[in-house]
């Protein structure tokens, strides 16, 4: 081999170009994406949208606990929430009334 001869292929200004511009394309693409991923208001967005679904998820899924698949309520988890909701405010009324008999 020859000392001015080059192991790569010789490549045309055209094909040259045509990879700078390919490469400035995806340059300007990785960019966006960046941009995209680190703005403060995308950044909000995102977690705006996150919250929604969790709040979606756990809707569904206490739909879940009080109806069935037919989408009729079940009515002993109701009542089980109701005794429940009755029992919690009877001991707060015994507290309060327990306190109320210890300032006098």
């Amino acid at each position: 081999m020859a000392a001015n001869e080059s192991t790569h292929p010789t490549r045309t200004p055209e094909q040259i170009e045509a990879d700078l511009a390919a490469a400035r394309l995806r340059i300007a693409h990785s960019t966006e994406e960046f941009i995209d991923q680190v703005h403060p208001s995308r950044i909000k967005q995102r977690q705006i949208d996150n919250v929604k679904q969790f709040v979606g998820n756990e809707v569904d899924a206490a739909k879940t606990l009080v109806y069935n698949a037919k989408g009729d309520l079940r009515k002993e988890r109701l009542i089980a929430i109701a005794g429940a909701v009755v029992g919690g405010l009877v001991f707060l009324a015994v507290i309060r009334g327990l306190v109320r008999r210890g300032r006098s």
